[in-house]
């Protein structure tokens, strides 16, 4: 399915390929919030998002003769901050304290009895493992496809359900702690 730009988008690339900073500005207002959010699901870390936040606009605003107005804008940015965060985590020293893998740690869950919502859940998938959460986030959250996935993250699309299954059931064993 392919979407087409609008043409009030199309007029703010056009002022941005001319190098209007007011359009440059304009861009990035209208979609940092939203870019953000995407980083942080992928880094789980707030300043390592907001590094690739400006890593992702810095390379959205070099590459954006390259944008072939096939699709909508965000789209094409969102895959940019994506691919970005992506390459931040993988860059990443991995490690967590021993303590993050000791059952029954009184200080990794909360008690939250019964309620449940948007806040705890977010908490939930970013306290999954880095591959885990990157695949749950990009399949389930942003809705790529496994394919998609599979591509950006140089894994098969088996491994990438893979992946999202174990995601899933890692996931519903947090949730379960956290009642």
């Amino acid at each position: 399915m392919t979407f087409t730009i609008s043409e009030t988008e199309s007029a703010l690339v056009d002022a941005c390929l001319r190098n209007e900073r007011r359009a440059q500005k304009a861009l990035y207002d209208r979609y940092k919030d939203a870019m953000y959010t995407v980083a942080y699901r992928i880094t789980n870390d707030f300043d390592l998002a907001q590094d690739v936040l400006q890593d992702a606009f810095i390379q959205i605003f070099r590459s954006l003769k390259s944008f072939r107005k096939e699709s909508t804008i965000g789209a094409w940015i969102k895959i940019i901050v994506v691919r970005t965060a992506l390459k931040t985590i993988k860059k990443q020293p991995h490690f967590s304290p021993i303590e993050d893998y000791i059952v029954g740690n009184a200080n990794k869950y909360m008690d939250w009895g019964n309620h449940l919502d948007s806040e705890y859940l977010e908490q939930a998938i970013q306290s999954l493992p880095v591959g885990y959460r990157s695949v749950f986030v990009l399949i389930e959250v942003e809705g790529y496809p496994h394919k998609e996935v599979a591509e950006m993250l140089s894994i098969s699309e088996g491994t990438s359900k893979s992946q999202l299954f174990h995601a899933k059931k890692k996931l519903r064993a947090i949730l379960e702690n956290m009642k």
